[in-house]
């Protein structure tokens, strides 16, 4: 849906709004970030850019041929053990940027010819970036939003997002909660995530691709990991089930022990070929669409 001038502004303070005492994810650190203070993710009341460019290494739908417009964010609302850009999201490495600079690079990465928008990890900037959003849109910027995030995420905050995100990229890491508590400090990250990927599927619906481009909709991304760590029959089951038949989902053979992952055991090795075929496989049964 399009949204009037006073409705994405309303959108956009009550998006603020949640930064008081701070329920923007659902950590509910409950700190003021307006006033600078720092909970769980590390970031205060400006976003805090890492890198932007096209970047030619998501999916082939995200990517295409000109590259998808990604915007890196430091902080995360997750901090996983295992994490892969623990520089960015833990090192909280980049500089502090105002949405009228984020707009700019949106408009930037556009007349590079990127297919797209692609904000990594926004769960806890999401005021910021809907924000510098209104502003590119306001001058021109036309190529779909991709919300590329932890699956971390709060109802109340992704409902503010109807009509201003056209593709939802979320991860379902964990498919049991005692990894989720271990790993990511996150026990109730099934259930959020559920609750989170229904809402994102009620509002853009399954991956519509256009000329080999995806232009709206949901896709999921599940990396698989050593030992059955993820639950991935559990996250599969789900979004066959309770999602979409016809979910896009991509199951990634991409884990590798990163940052503390030495100190957990079985997290310490990389996921074996026949793990993850297993996995693969397993999404095939189910009639999941596969993007890869």
């Amino acid at each position: 849906m399009a949204l009037t001038e006073e409705e994405c502004r309303r959108r956009i303070e009550a998006l603020y709004s949640l930064l008081s005492q701070c329920r923007l994810c659902p950590r509910k650190c409950g700190v003021d970030r307006l006033s600078g203070q720092k909970g769980f993710c590390g970031i205060g009341k400006d976003a805090v850019l890492s890198s932007a460019g096209p970047h030619h290494g998501e999916e082939p739908p995200i990517s295409g041929r000109r590259g998808s417009g990604t915007i890196f964010f430091a902080g995360c609302n997750l901090l996983c053990v295992f994490c892969q850009n623990c520089d960015i999201s833990h090192g909280l490495e980049g500089d502090i940027v105002s949405p009228d600079r984020i707009a700019q690079i949106m408009l930037h990465l556009q007349d590079r010819g990127c297919h797209n928008i692609n904000v990594v990890t926004p769960t806890h900037v999401t005021p910021q970036i809907i924000e510098a959003l209104a502003i590119a849109r306001g001058k021109g910027l036309f190529v779909p939003l991709v919300y590329n995030c932890g699956g971390y995420e709060s109802v109340e905050t992704i409902r503010l997002l109807d009509g201003l995100v056209e593709i939802y990229m979320p991860d379902m890491k964990f498919g049991d909660s005692t990894p989720a508590g271990c790993f990511a400090d996150a026990p109730d990250y099934p259930e959020v995530s559920e609750a989170a990927i229904k809402e994102m599927r009620r509002q853009v619906g399954d991956l519509e691709i256009r000329g080999g481009i995806a232009v709206r909709g949901l896709l999921v991304r599940h990396l698989v990991m050593p030992d059955g760590l993820a639950g991935s029959r559990k996250v599969l089951d789900f979004l066959a089930e309770e999602v979409s038949p016809r979910t896009a989902v991509n199951v990634m053979n991409q884990y590798r022990p990163c940052h503390k992952a030495f100190d957990y055991p079985g997290l310490d090795r990389m996921t074996t070929p026949e793990e993850y075929l297993e996995v693969y496989e397993y999404a095939i049964r189910l009639g999941l669409r596969i993007v890869r």
